[in-house]
């Protein structure tokens, strides 16, 4: 069966914790807040553009462990289709463990990876035909695969930090879609803000495309080779930051499939990670497509 979106990248189990305050060292701390769910940047925009209506395939590598058995199943249910998860014997599923602070809505995340990547043949992708690729950089050989496969697909990465795979991938993509982080990183500057031009230049001369970078609650830029330009976030009093960037992707993935205007796709996505930060957890935070529709007409 053919998908529209295929998502490839990191795929983890989350255990968010509500706290009153980030603890002290050496310290005890109590919540009667635990949120538990599968995690990580592709597969959080997989589950969102399934949950949007979109037939997405997601390809990750996790364990033949309990962790990595729950995030296959809460995938599954979401209906994303998942045969291109390998739930490999003897590998630990990444476990991201995040202290969200009540107080202030900022998020604490410790993660716990393992060695190993996800290796996919030309007869993985068979019968795929997605019209969109969307990777967050944490596979390089499986992204290049993809798109070695797919050659007419539109490509999105989701350029979180600047490490030689999202260097890499950067290079290649339709959008490059670059955190505050990945863009502080290529141009030697902490205020992406202040430097906003010569940011986007760098970004341009990097990708050559169309370049994104996230501002969190300042919004984001973008420079498609036509025209710059600034979009606001949403009016919105965050509780909880966690996995906002995978929702921003996932629905700017969305859009694009819906073939709307990159401002259009930039203000839904905008939208949409606005919403998330209403509510405690990351994937539990995932507006419906009704909602943000109503709300980005609000705006």
């Amino acid at each position: 069966m053919s998908v529209s979106a295929l998502c490839v990248g990191h795929a983890s189990w989350d255990l968010c914790f509500v706290v009153d305050g980030y603890p002290t060292e050496n310290s005890k701390a109590e919540t009667q807040v635990l949120i538990e769910s599968g995690g990580g940047p592709a597969a959080n925009a997989a589950w969102l553009l399934a949950r949007w209506g979109i037939s997405t395939a997601l390809a990750a590598l996790v364990g033949q462990d309990d962790y990595g058995r729950r995030t296959l199943e809460e995938l599954q249910r979401a209906g994303v289709d998942c045969r291109l998860i390998e739930l490999r014997p003897a590998h630990l599923t990444p476990v991201s463990t995040i202290l969200v602070n009540r107080s202030n809505g900022s998020r604490t995340i410790i993660n716990r990876k393992a060695a190993g990547k996800l290796a996919l043949s030309n007869e993985a992708f068979a019968g795929l035909n997605p019209s969109l690729l969307l990777f967050d950089g944490h596979e390089l050989e499986a992204s290049l695969a993809a798109m070695r496969a797919f050659p007419s697909a539109m490509t999105v990465l989701d350029a979180g930090s600047l490490r030689e795979d999202t260097r890499e991938l950067s290079r290649h993509v339709d959008y490059l879609v670059a955190s505050q982080r990945f863009s502080a990183q290529v141009i030697g500057e902490s205020d992406v803000s202040a430097h906003w031009q010569s940011c986007l230049k760098k970004l341009r001369e990097l990708n050559g495309k169309t370049v994104v970078v996230t501002l969190g609650e300042h919004g984001l830029i973008f420079d498609d080779g036509r025209k710059q330009g600034r979009i606001p976030a949403i009016q919105a009093k965050a509780v909880d930051t966690t996995a906002a960037g995978d929702i921003f992707h996932g629905a700017f993935a969305y859009a694009l499939l819906q073939k709307m205007d990159l401002e259009v796709a930039l203000r839904l996505a905008t939208t949409a990670a606005g919403l998330s930060v209403n509510k405690f957890g990351g994937r539990p935070s995932t507006p419906e497509l009704a909602a943000t529709l109503k709300a980005m007409k609000n705006e």
